[in-house]
């Protein structure tokens, strides 16, 4: 006997979800293009929801509050990251899989990011978590939280204990040292596009090695 196929969800249900999602994206926007333009903290949920047209109620039914927002898009961009990882070969080291996880992401999240906000507002958006001390000591909290997770992914990966064998956090320190420091160089350049912050973590990644395991004084002195 065939199964009976399972009812699809009513087109009425598809349509609420639609308009949750394009009011949720349409909050975003405007609190993003309000922090950028005249401050984070200046901005109120007032000025979010009003640019909307919504109730105060309503934005937060979407989220707890201003730093939520401010730190949506950044999640949406670490979710690539974590996913990208969890498919890399298990025949790659830890390193090379998060190098590859963290150039793969890129290659993919400039289009889940467009269907959010524009990509050049996120830009502006994590340039200005960079350079307001209440965001970024959020955003180093934030680093710290997914180190840990970074770290047992990879102990995982590689069946190792994490309370036991300091290897992965340490392989994760220096890889999200890295990126932090291309992120804030990246935020105080010119070219601000996914595209040059993609080169900027390649060029920095590679140095890691060369870097830890070299003689600087004796390569200076050669040349």
């Amino acid at each position: 006997m065939t199964e009976p196929r399972p009812a699809p969800n009513p087109p009425a249900a598809g349509l609420r979800e639609r308009k949750k999602r394009r009011t949720r994206d349409a909050l975003l926007r405007s609190a993003l293009l309000l922090f950028v333009s005249q401050g984070y903290e200046e901005t109120t949920v007032d000025e979010i929801t009003d640019a909307v047209e919504v109730s105060q109620r309503t934005f937060f039914r979407y989220f707890a509050n201003k730093e939520e927002v401010a730190f949506a898009v950044q999640d949406l961009v670490e979710s690539h990251f974590l996913a990208a990882l969890r498919d890399r070969p298990a025949a790659e080291t830890p390193f090379q899989a998060m190098r590859g996880a963290v150039l793969d992401a890129w290659d993919t999240v400039d289009q889940a990011i467009s269907d959010v906000v524009p990509v050049d507002l996120y830009m502006r958006a994590y340039q200005l978590i960079e350079s307001t001390p209440a965001l970024l000591a959020v955003h180093l909290r934030r680093s710290a939280q997914l180190e840990e997770e970074l770290s047992g992914l990879v102990a995982a990966r590689e069946g190792l204990d994490l309370d036991s064998d300091p290897r992965p956090r340490v392989a994760v320190a220096a890889f999200c040292g890295v990126m932090r420091v291309t992120g804030r160089l990246w935020g105080q350049g010119e070219d601000t596009s996914v595209s040059a912050i993609r080169r900027m973590t390649e060029a920095y990644l590679d140095q890691i090695g060369p870097a830890l395991a070299g003689d600087w004084r004796a390569a200076a002195a050669r040349s």
